[in-house]
């Protein structure tokens, strides 16, 4: 079982790396031991190209012969949990999960009383994101962007359905938002900006395709590979279209995947004793739930996990997730400890835990993240000069 490596080997210490090469100490972890900042520091332009859930181990499988796998330079890890709410927070302000405090798709923000998604910024109960009018986002998330730390000017390129969604906006700051609604639209912008001065400049992409399709097709599909050609061969030519630019491209990934099966899925509603111990919705991802149990069902909770779950998930008390470094090191963000309940199923395999609350639409996912399997906790990176 993977864990983050903190320590010199993750997205973490990529982020440190990227802020020491751009004038800035954006965090208190090492820099990445694969990518040096005096590697990238003389570059004109930094790119950072984050491909939504492009594993590893998917690129070692099917990648041979690719541009990417070409400029494979090292294989890193995520962050935890291995999913985009948080690996996306680590990106845009270069703290460890431990120090931005977000930790999954579904977070429970006391400070709105509320299970909270945290990308589309609304409740998961309903459909609606929260009035921004009324709630200050920034606040609340209460996060220093990188882009605002760095000496030069800084760029964020998205797809135009998030690009000014609240999560977006307030983790951007002062970086220049451009939006896309195609890959090739996503490429002609960053070449854009590249060629648009002689300036230094820090440009970063997020490209979600390959996610969405391994959820829905599975991430050894022939709907995935068909896909990941075609980035590839876009990529290719994007790069030869670079050259002479003094541009330092790195490609990472938030995440990897694995697939799972519908008799891998275990619904919470099939378990009414442990359902019944439960004070909230279970919280983070259907590969790492966190459960909040409430204080006279401590012991019927752990009874019946260790008693009916255990060929499916690893219990752990919550706290000792901290204690043990998987969302980082030192200093712990205040609402932590809130956010990660009292305990933790790390799911077992390609084992997944839903539950559904009353008028959530049902959901199938085939490919997986958010566990500590190899799969979906190794990332590539890939390191372009042109």
């Amino acid at each position: 079982m993977p864990l983050p490596d903190y320590q010199g080997s993750s997205l973490v210490n990529l982020m440190s790396s990227l802020g020491q090469a751009m004038g800035s100490q954006v965090n208190d972890y090492p820099v990445l031991a694969s990518l040096l900042p005096e590697e990238i520091n003389q570059s004109r332009n930094i790119v950072l190209f984050v491909i939504d859930g492009l594993g590893y181990e998917y690129l070692i499988n099917h990648g041979k012969g690719s541009v990417f796998h070409r400029h494979l330079k090292s294989r890193i890890t995520s962050v935890f949990p291995s999913t985009t709410a948080t690996a996306i927070t680590t990106f845009m302000t270069g703290q460890a999960p431990q120090q931005h405090g977000l930790t999954g798709w579904h977070t429970y923000l006391k400070e709105l009383g509320c299970v909270t998604a945290v990308l589309p910024f609304r409740p998961r109960a309903g459909c609606n994101s929260f009035d921004s009018d009324c709630i200050d986002v920034h606040r609340l998330y209460g996060h220093t962007p990188l882009f605002d730390l760095i000496d030069r000017p800084a760029y964020v390129v998205a797809p135009e359905w998030i690009i000014h969604s609240e999560y977006n906006v307030a983790h951007s700051g002062s970086a220049l938002l451009h939006g896309y609604n195609t890959l090739s639209q996503c490429l002609q912008n960053i070449k854009g900006i590249v060629k648009a001065s002689a300036q230094s400049k820090y440009i970063y992409a997020y490209w979600p395709d390959f996610d969405r399709y391994s959820h829905e097709s599975g991430c050894n599909s022939s709907r995935v590979n068909t896909h990941f050609k075609e980035l590839d061969e876009a990529f290719d030519k994007f790069l030869s279209e670079l050259e002479g630019t003094n541009t330092t491209v790195i490609v990472t990934a938030d995440h990897g995947f694995i697939d799972t099966e519908p008799s891998r899925v275990i619904h919470l509603s099939d378990h009414p004793v442990m359902q019944a111990s439960l004070v909230l919705p279970l919280c983070g991802e259907p590969r790492t739930a966190y459960c909040y149990v409430h204080p006279d069902k401590q012991q019927q909770f752990t009874d019946y996990v260790r008693n009916e779950l255990a060929d499916y998930a690893e219990l752990k008390a919550s706290k000792t997730l901290i204690e043990e470094g998987y969302f980082g090191k030192e200093q712990v963000h205040p609402h932590l400890y809130d956010r990660i309940g009292h305990y933790t199923l790390l799911m077992k395999e390609n084992y997944v835990l839903k539950d559904r609350l009353v008028g959530e639409a049902p959901f199938a996912h085939i490919g997986v993240h958010g566990g500590t399997s190899a799969q979906e906790m190794y990332v590539p990176l890939m390191v372009a000069n042109c």
